[in-house]
């Protein structure tokens, strides 16, 4: 399994709304997770498949910015 860390805009309630639909169908992942008291709003992922490609396709398509981060 990998665990990736993601800096993004996604910073309310609201935002995950938005986000959930998209994320909750990329196939692979397991489970993720913003931090939203994180400045950089880090969202978590891991995942068993799911390519970092396709996360940052997820998260874009909906219209907020996702760049990878270590860690």
């Amino acid at each position: 399994m990998e665990n990736m860390k993601f800096k993004t805009t996604i910073n309310c309630g609201g935002c995950l709304k938005s986000v959930t639909p998209s994320l909750n169908k990329v196939e692979g992942i397991n489970h993720w997770e913003v931090d939203l008291d994180n400045p950089d709003k880090v969202l978590s992922v891991d995942s068993s498949s799911a390519s970092e490609k396709e996360v940052v396709e997820a998260v874009k398509k909906v219209g907020f910015e996702i760049e990878r981060i270590d860690g």
